[in-house]
């Protein structure tokens, strides 16, 4: 099994796009497919849930966000927490490209500006997908993203993780101030270091590394 570290990570991404030629917004749709498949099947054999995506900005959102559409696209009622306002998700990047599709699809959006305002989203939805926080995060959470992580953990919903769970160190597997709880991580391209021992693996439950079409070379 290939186990990676944050900066070998990076360099993967960076390998793909530069020295292959593969288009980051390919990446992103390989990695979002791939993970709603691998969240379908922990679901099963429920029916399709009420699916809560929590959304931070970035590329982990992006992912998010085309979770969203393919979950939506199986008849799974979805609904989008913005953990910031709309204009910061509307760049040109791959993840803005992602949020626009959504837009015009009308899955439906929240904004969250206050925690409340998540733990009353959190109550309506019968499952959620974290993609909030991914690989690159090396210090500690604090602000909103703290405050939406602790909900998350209390809200008793089954919870499935975009690549890692948001808080935890790629490298170490130890939570950075705090750092959800899931039952499932679908993970991309290769296994991460900080999911493949404890404590990591306490927080990502089961990881199923999804292909997302990267040639393995990350030197």
């Amino acid at each position: 099994m290939i186990v990676l570290t944050r900066d070998q990570v990076r360099n993967l991404d960076r390998i793909a796009v530069e020295r292959f030629g593969i288009p980051g917004i390919c990446l992103m749709e390989n990695a979002g497919r791939g993970a709603a498949e691998v969240f379908l099947r922990h679901l099963s054999p429920s029916p399709p849930l009420p699916t809560l995506v929590v959304a931070g900005r970035g590329n982990n959102g992006g992912d998010g966000f085309v979770i969203a559409r393919h979950l939506a696209n199986r008849g799974v009622p979805v609904r989008i927490a913005l953990l910031g306002e709309p204009e910061a998700f509307q760049g040109p990047g791959d993840a803005g490209t992602n949020f626009h599709i959504v837009e015009r699809m009308e899955i439906p959006r929240v904004v969250i500006r206050e925690p409340p305002a998540l733990e009353v989203e959190l109550a309506r939805a019968g499952a959620v997908i974290d993609a909030l926080l991914g690989t690159g995060l090396s210090g500690e959470v604090r602000g909103p993203a703290r405050a939406a992580i602790e909900r998350i953990n209390a809200s008793g919903r089954p919870v499935f993780a975009v690549d890692i769970p948001s808080g935890l160190d790629c490298d170490t597997g130890r939570p950075l101030g705090a750092a959800v709880r899931a039952r499932a991580t679908a993970t991309f391209a290769a296994m991460k270091q900080g999911l493949a021992g404890d404590p990591g693996r306490e927080f990502a439950g089961v990881v199923e590394v999804v292909d997302i079409g990267c040639p393995l070379v990350w030197t």
